[in-house]
């Protein structure tokens, strides 16, 4: 049966789409010219040990919640990915809530304060959106009415427990192998490859398995924007996160068509590089994005949380260097630093090292990610397994390198029988 609430999408995406055109004349060149990817001057940029040193037990952040003293906390978030939140086997509204009660009250024992909270991992939405249809981790189906708000409710019981909620959204991702397991009709993939209009057939590309939104049109970008504005108008959100996901890889193939129009555009004046011109389409949307949001409320912060390896995320058009060095791009960066200390290619000290130099805007936090979920497993080549003392440790590198907080990846292993050990030693260091 059709979700009767969604039946007005197709007509607003419509409007939508035409309203982001108005103004913009038709190319595939970038907005703006790509800012050169280089990390000279990253030495006189770093920030020194002896400078931060102050900050070593309370380091200052924007979005951490005041203690007693007026002083602001050091931000200590755990991510809540998709799979924790889902009711799909067992709908129902009752069961949600329980569900993320627990998530609560699990982080609140754990002196969490702040919940990176996935509302969007697959194009889709925890609420009723104009732009996406309802997440199929709610109902079992994607573009089910719940029949609740879930975004609200998650929301509010975060903020009663004295955390901050930060939405944390997929900005490209669609589908990717058998997740969802079925695309709604109200799917923007599903609306523009069914219309009669050609000229949208590209707004999604195909690559292994997966769908993702394509970056390379100004239309696309827009529509992305508008869906996150959509939540900070809409929702007492805290912060807004990007996750790792830009162009889901290095290959050449999938938007070729797209880089081929580009050139021409350029009637034989120099062209970009394909890296360089997925990247300058990539620094569109993410200041966009930071535009959009601070329109809306300045107080929500927009972060970033791409892979640890900087060489990575400057393959899928994430352009680090740039967000972390000049301000209008993002508020924090929070890298994935999912590595031992003993890594055999890149150790987490040379990881944090590396994103410490790179973020030198003042006005750009540095979070650390922790890859809570590789403790007391033998990851990276059974490294972890040397101490059960490495999230203490990595929290006290970081803190010492100036780093304004930390991110634990995920919820589920802050209580669970391989991390028991390691959680305790971490939250005793810092609760010391």
């Amino acid at each position: 049966m059709k979700n009767e609430r969604y039946i007005h999408t197709p007509l607003i995406i419509a409007l939508v789409l035409l309203l982001g055109t108005v103004g913009f004349m038709w190319k595939f060149a970038p907005d703006s010219a790509v800012t050169t990817m280089s990390n000279e001057n990253e030495d006189k940029n770093a920030v020194s040990t002896a400078a931060k040193s102050t900050n070593n037990q309370s380091s200052s952040s924007d979005s951490g919640k005041k203690s007693e003293s007026g002083q602001k906390k050091e931000m200590l978030a755990v991510w809540v990915p998709y799979m924790s939140l889902s009711v799909a086997d067992d709908p129902g509204e009752e069961n949600f809530k329980n569900k993320f009660d627990n998530i609560v009250s699990t982080a609140k024992k754990h002196n969490i304060n702040a919940l990176i909270v996935h509302i969007r991992p697959c194009g889709d939405s925890m609420f009723l959106s104009d732009y996406f249809p309802y997440s199929h981790i709610l109902t079992g189906k994607q573009g089910k009415d719940p029949g609740y708000d879930a975004m609200k409710y998650m929301i509010e019981s975060t903020h009663n427990a004295g955390m901050e909620f930060h939405a944390w959204v997929n900005p490209l991702r669609i589908k990717i192998n058998d997740t969802p397991p079925t695309l709604s009709e109200y799917s923007p993939y599903s609306i523009w490859q069914n219309d009669d209009d050609e000229s949208n057939d590209r707004y999604t590309m195909e690559y292994d398995g997966g769908i993702y939104l394509n970056p390379a049109y100004p239309e696309v970008r827009e529509y992305i924007i508008g869906s996150i504005k959509e939540i900070a108008s809409r929702y007492d959100v805290d912060g807004i996160q990007f996750d790792d996901y830009f162009y889901p890889d290095s290959s050449e193939d999938y938007d070729q068509a797209e880089y081929e129009s580009y050139i021409e555009s350029l009637d034989g004046a120099d062209a970009m590089s394909h890296l360089n011109w997925r990247t300058s389409n990539i620094n569109s949307l993410i200041s966009g994005v930071y535009s959009a949001i601070k329109s809306v409320k300045s107080d929500i912060v927009f972060g970033i949380s791409p892979q640890g390896n900087i060489d990575n995320d400057i393959e899928m058009g994430a352009d680090v260097y740039s967000w972390g060095s000049i301000e209008g791009y993002c508020d924090y960066l929070c890298p994935q630093n999912y590595f031992s200390q003993k890594h055999n290619t890149l150790p987490f000290n040379t990881a944090v090292d590396n994103w410490r130099k790179l973020v030198s805007c003042e006005k750009v936090k540095l979070y650390i990610g922790l890859g809570l979920y590789k403790a007391g497993s033998d990851a990276d080549d059974g490294t972890w397994l040397d101490s059960d003392e490495n999230i203490k440790s990595q929290i006290e590198y970081g803190r010492s390198k100036g780093a304004d907080g930390f991110m634990l990846y995920s919820f589920d292993y802050l209580e669970n029988e391989q991390t028991q050990a390691e959680v305790k030693n971490a939250m005793n260091y810092l609760s010391s």
